[in-house]
């Protein structure tokens, strides 16, 4: 259990070092991302940046499996 903590903790520390130093500024707002607006309220889907993380995420944690053999 506390391994998957610290592991879940590491995510959350690389998930923020993104979010905080995003070098272009454009996670969020890629193409693909859908952003519409109507009257007094928006609806925000990130298709594109959630996959790009799933993608960066999978690579990570496979990486990380694959050298804890």
């Amino acid at each position: 259990m506390g391994k998957t903590l610290m592991l879940a903790g590491v995510v959350l520390f690389v998930a923020g070092l993104m979010l905080t130093f995003d070098p272009v500024g454009r996670l969020g707002k890629l193409p693909g991302d859908i952003v519409w607006r109507a009257k007094g309220w928006t609806l925000f889907v990130p298709i594109t940046t959630s996959v790009l993380i799933s993608l960066l995420l999978t690579l990570l944690l496979s990486l990380i499996n694959h050298f804890r053999q």
